[in-house]
């Protein structure tokens, strides 16, 4: 059965296939003229000095954490401790684990599912030298709280935004609050180049780290004056595979670049169309007496819509979902829900700040449903029904 609303859609038309047949017609797949475009396209878009491409949110998030190891000043060490919400998708984690870092997790918000900020505050010791903040379902962080909680304290900070592309906080993009910040464009995200990923950054140090990380660790993509190597050799044969840091090749195709072009032409009207569908799904749910959804901090890119049931309330989460499931809804949970329960953590050095009861409620009561980049106000009206319609039969069972 074909889901009158699905968790995602396509978010292509012509152009985009345009874009990849004239790739393939060069005879030229990996990466070249066209992902350096889009890079550009990119920054611009986020007012960022560089943006560096890569195969998938995951390995942008990977060589983010290993660009921290290898500057000259101030490098990241093995059993540093690094400060991480509770609630994220694993390949969030997974770069600190296989760097060495001690991970810290912390409660979230459950309205924002954001950090908690007290939990944040009270959680930083001495020790501290990483906060890897999430931006959730495209919600960004409270920054200027956050800001003033690691002034004067030798903590860098970074960003998760995979899921929250062309969200905003007082005017200013989310994932360029960090010293770095990763952004995704898989299938499902506000733009799609097949599979795909973004690093950016201001500092030219690690611009030019995350560059040689990215393919091999050699020297060949990096400018001939550059602050990994100093100045480069003029001999192209000596310099095409002259290896300076031990890096992956997580190089992002030529056709995902074509395609990111186009795509990040419409997105501005992309997160245009979510946040108009957010205010329609807000003036449905947002006064729910069984579920919570999220709260917004800034503007929002609203990747999804989520729900979580109230303590008060008494519905039963498994009962819901196979009520919205039979009806045609998609579902998933909240992310990973609290991650620290996953089995994967007793390969981690790590550590729970407190308790987590909110990551606990969301993971045990809440999921979330697809946004789209299209105008949903009949979709959002018959989820309402149907949501209604499952929550009455529960009541009356």
């Amino acid at each position: 059965m074909n889901p009158f609303y699905p968790l995602a859609t396509t978010s292509w038309d012509h152009l985009e296939v345009e874009a990849i047949q004239k790739v393939i017609k060069t005879g030229m797949y990996t990466m070249g003229a066209q992902v350096s475009e889009c890079e550009k396209s990119f920054a611009n878009y986020l007012k960022s000095k560089h943006c560096v491409m890569v195969s998938s949110g995951s390995t942008a998030n990977l060589i983010m954490v290993a660009a921290l190891f290898y500057r000259k000043d101030n490098p990241l060490k093995r059993g540093d401790e690094v400060i991480v919400p509770a609630v994220s998708w694993s390949t969030t984690y997974y770069p600190l684990y296989q760097y060495g870092l001690k991970l810290k997790f912390v409660d979230i918000d459950l309205e924002t599912l954001n950090f908690d900020l007290q939990q944040l505050e009270s959680a930083i010791t001495d020790k501290t030298r990483l906060i890897m903040t999430v931006n959730l379902l495209g919600n960004p962080n409270e920054f200027n709280r956050i800001e003033k909680i690691i002034a004067g304290k030798n903590i860098e900070l970074i960003e998760d935004n995979c899921e929250s592309m062309g969200a905003t906080f007082k005017g200013q993009q989310a994932g360029t609050f960090g010293s770095m910040g990763t952004f995704s464009s898989f299938f499902s995200h506000h733009i799609s180049t097949m599979e795909g990923g973004f690093v950016t950054t201001d500092d030219e140090e690690l611009y030019h780290i995350l560059l040689c990380l990215r393919a091999h660790g050699w020297t060949r993509n990096l400018p001939k004056e550059n602050k990994v190597t100093g100045t480069k050799s003029d001999n192209a044969f000596e310099e095409s595979f002259k290896f300076v840091l031990p890096g992956y090749n997580v190089r992002p195709l030529e056709m995902s670049g074509a395609i990111g072009i186009e795509q990040i032409k419409k997105l501005e009207n992309f997160v245009h169309v979510r946040r108009q569908n957010a205010e329609t799904f807000v003036e449905l749910f947002g006064k729910n007496s069984d579920l919570l959804i999220q709260k917004e901090i800034g503007q929002s890119s609203w990747f999804g819509f989520s729900f979580v049931i109230r303590p008060e309330s008494t519905l039963n989460r498994a009962k819901l979902i196979a009520s919205l499931t039979a009806a045609g809804v998609e579902c998933r949970p909240i992310v990973t829900g609290n991650f620290a329960k996953n089995e994967v953590v007793k390969w981690f050095d790590y550590e729970i700040f407190g308790d987590l009861k909110n990551a606990d409620r969301i993971d045990q009561h809440g999921f979330f449903v697809g946004n789209h980049h299209v105008p949903m106000k009949e979709p959002l009206l018959k989820l309402k029904t149907v949501m209604t319609e499952a929550v009455q039969s529960q009541r009356l069972a």
